[in-house]
């Protein structure tokens, strides 16, 4: 695990600015497409800084949801849609670049369409695991990421790569989730935070190693990076 401390949110953002070219330019050298999972909240705001000024050829990018929230696009709740209507107006990215959830499905089926539309995109059988090149990554104040909440069966999962979930402690409770053998399979993991409430959660979860959802983020065969400003990394 790479832990990076540096001054303030801009330079939060200026630092996965780099890491996320050199993991785009990589991909696209090896296999001519660069595959991203993407996670709400905060991360939107670095995207909406970070992609425009990466020098890559953005039609290679294909954008995927490592969770998703069990409502409309149009809904406020719905990651897709905020990327939608402020990440794409301000790049020259086309919706088509991005694998969204289908909810006209029950929630389980439309947990397994996505499995199947992940497994599509990369090509592979059932019996292999997608391997992305980066999922940017949230942690939240419980220690929770994707939508795998501390204590929830999901944890467990081995089977499902993209699960459901119907009792999220968080609202909206239905949700599709990436599992802990996906998002471990992964290229690069990368966890960007700023801010002094995060401070706590950060020393919790990568000094103490207690044992909730954020810390069993460890890529078998990629790397996990932390960019923090200074007061999110002070108990490093």
């Amino acid at each position: 695990m790479s832990k990076i401390v540096v001054n303030n949110e801009s330079e939060v953002t200026e630092r996965l600015t780099s890491e996320i070219s050199k993991c785009a330019k990589r991909a696209i050298d090896e296999r001519d497409a660069f595959r991203i999972g993407l996670s709400g909240g905060s991360v939107l705001n670095f995207l909406c800084k970070a992609i425009p000024k990466i020098q890559t050829d953005l039609s290679k990018w294909k954008f995927f949801f490592c969770d998703e929230r069990y409502v409309d696009e149009t809904h406020p709740e719905s990651t897709y849609g905020v990327y939608k209507t402020k990440l794409v107006p301000e790049t020259n990215l086309k919706l088509q670049q991005f694998v969204p959830i289908n909810i006209s499905l029950p929630l389980n089926e439309c947990a397994a369409d996505y499995e199947r539309k992940v497994r599509d995109e990369f090509g592979i059988s059932n019996s292999e695991i997608p391997e992305f090149d980066l999922l940017l990554l949230g942690m939240g104040p419980d220690g929770h990421t994707c939508s795998l909440f501390p204590n929830h069966a999901l944890l467990q999962e081995k089977s499902l790569l993209i699960a459901p979930i119907a009792d999220s402690p968080k609202p909206p409770p239905k949700r599709v989730t990436m599992t802990l053998p996906l998002i471990n399979n992964a290229k690069c993991c990368i966890f960007a935070m700023c801010g002094a409430s995060k401070a706590e959660m950060v020393k919790r979860v990568f000094v103490d190693k207690e044992d909730l959802p954020a810390g069993k983020i460890s890529p078998k065969n990629g790397e996990l990076i932390l960019i923090l400003d200074s007061e999110a990394g002070k108990y490093l």
